[in-house]
């Protein structure tokens, strides 16, 4: 069957690469089209129609910044839906571009399949009326999301976490620290995030933290849509060393973590690595988000296990002093730790077992067929 996927930034492109690989596994007939990154691309052994790097616009002020390139993209991938009338649309993420291509392909008779649900439960609710009527069906990862759609009125599958399936195949490099240059001293992990408004926003604080902890190194995770020298103008040039498509293997070494708000600080949770979570925007974005949005939380740790696990720094609150005084916490307070840690290990059963991609695949190809 013919499969078109789209995602439209850096952790739906992970998911929908693993989907792909299930889906190849469960129908030796399979084809792909997609947008997506360069995991999704080299699964499918060809370049995306639109690479992610010109799709992840995040908040409500860079939306309109970018508003022609939105309309471009939307078009473009129209076109290309009419003329690969696939079997399957399978839409991960990304609610405001993948809602409207679904209010499309509705139209034109193509089945939609929503894989990794829009957060409609953060905010604007009612979305989920429009969801009803042009998605066939949704395949949600996170516990909570069924009963949040049952109250709707709609049936959905609960999947598990595609992040797990991820971990799961996750091998660690022997010689991490060698083949990067680091040194022996314990590792700070940076993850400031896989699009330029996050970069720009957090990276500049999180470069003068080095200096109030010298025993400790500090290590960039760098998007994989971005160049060193992207990073370096952020800081002074080897101040800091950046490190792309091994965030696993720094997760795996780090002591603590600085982590923007998204699906990195699950990640992060995950390898039981103590983090705080940061997160700033345009101050209009986040005053308009204040005012919307429907949960206590912002980062996914919090909203899964719904206690404040660790510490959000939003906005005025992510300055130099409370992320320091934070950090030092993470490194140096034994019981403060040692709780983040064991609550972690309650995340661990509450998220589930691996297996998402594949009981995904089995579910849109029993459907189809």
């Amino acid at each position: 069957m013919n499969y078109y996927l789209i995602a439209g930034e850096t952790s739906g492109d992970l998911h929908g690469a693993n989907l792909m690989r299930a889906l190849k596994k469960k129908d030796e007939q399979s084809s792909f089209r997609f947008v997506g990154g360069n995991e999704m691309e080299v699964e499918g052994g060809q370049s995306a129609v639109i690479h992610t790097s010109s799709m992840a616009f995040m908040g409500f002020v860079e939306v309109l910044a970018n508003v022609f390139t939105i309309f471009k993209n939307l078009k473009k991938v129209k076109k290309d839906l009419l003329d690969y009338r696939p079997d399957a649309l399978i839409l991960i993420d990304f609610p405001g571009f993948n809602l409207k291509i679904a209010e499309f392909a509705k139209k034109n008779q193509i089945k939609v399949f929503y894989y990794i649900s829009p957060k409609v439960w953060a905010w604007n609710q009612k979305r989920v009326l429009k969801i009803k009527k042009r998605v066939d069906h949704m395949f949600c990862i996170l516990p909570f999301e069924v009963d949040f759609y049952e109250k709707w009125g709609m049936r959905i599958d609960y999947v598990g976490n595609p992040l797990l399936d991820a971990i799961s195949r996750f091998g660690p490099e022997s010689n991490f620290r060698e083949k990067h240059g680091l040194s022996s001293k314990p590792i700070v992990a940076l993850l400031p995030g896989s699009r330029k408004m996050e970069v720009s926003k957090h990276l500049p604080l999180m470069a003068v933290l080095p200096k109030h902890f010298p025993r400790y190194q500090f290590v960039i995770a760098g998007a994989p849509n971005f160049s060193t020298s992207y990073y370096e103008q952020f800081f002074d040039a080897d101040q800091l060393p950046v490190i792309f498509n091994q965030t696993y293997d720094l997760l795996t070494h780090a002591e603590a973590a600085i982590v923007v708000s998204g699906t990195a600080t699950l990640e992060t949770a995950l390898f039981h690595v103590p983090q705080v979570v940061v997160y700033k925007a345009n101050a209009l974005s986040v005053w308009l988000a204040r005012k919307l949005i429907k949960v206590k939380y912002i980062s996914l740790v919090n909203l899964i296990m719904n206690v404040p696990v660790v510490r959000e720094l939003i906005q005025g609150e992510y300055n130099v002093d409370l992320v320091k005084d934070e950090v030092d916490r993470l490194l140096n307070n034994e019981p403060y730790r040692a709780n983040m840690l064991q609550n972690y290990k309650s995340l661990d059963i509450k998220m589930g077992e691996v297996g998402a991609s594949e009981r995904t695949a089995e579910l849109i190809i029993k459907y189809l067929r």
